[in-house]
């Protein structure tokens, strides 16, 4: 066999219906939709949640709590990670993403005081638990409220 005696098989290359194209084409007229109804529209038909008039899922269900526009999510940092920097360091948000110890800044820094501090820091944050603000303080460091 040799390339100019190729041919596709038979029934392989099925053409294109195009529909509404007169009655010879035995899809003209209502091109195949029927006759009327909503699926006869030029619109493809209700939202996908419609539930054919039975009262939709999401308005049964009950409605609990509220959302507060208003929140502030606060990026946490524990006492431990405050040990990766050198002693008489100011540790201020911008370093804490410039090191990496901090990925994204939200609302704010705020420290806890999961582990323990051994060197003296300048902490400056949004918030401190009250727990972390004695550590630093007692480990000789300061604590500044931005």
């Amino acid at each position: 066999m040799k390339l100019h005696e190729l041919k596709s098989a038979e029934g392989s290359r099925k053409r294109r219906n195009r529909v509404g194209r007169g009655p010879s084409s035995g899809n003209g007229k209502t091109a195949g939709r029927g006759q009327k109804g909503q699926k006869a529209r030029n619109t493809p038909g209700p939202y996908p949640w419609f539930e054919g008039g039975q009262t939709p899922l999401f308005q049964t269900l009950p409605k609990r709590g509220f959302t507060n526009i208003n929140r502030k999510e606060y990026t946490i940092i524990n006492l431990d990670i405050l040990n990766q920097f050198d002693e008489d360091t100011e540790i201020t948000p911008e370093l804490l993403v410039e090191s990496g110890a901090v990925k994204k800044i939200k609302s704010g820094i705020k420290v806890l005081a999961k582990g323990t501090v051994d060197r003296k820091l300048t902490v400056k944050a949004h918030k401190f638990s009250r727990a972390a603000q004695e550590a630093i303080e007692a480990a000789g460091g300061t604590v500044e409220v931005i």
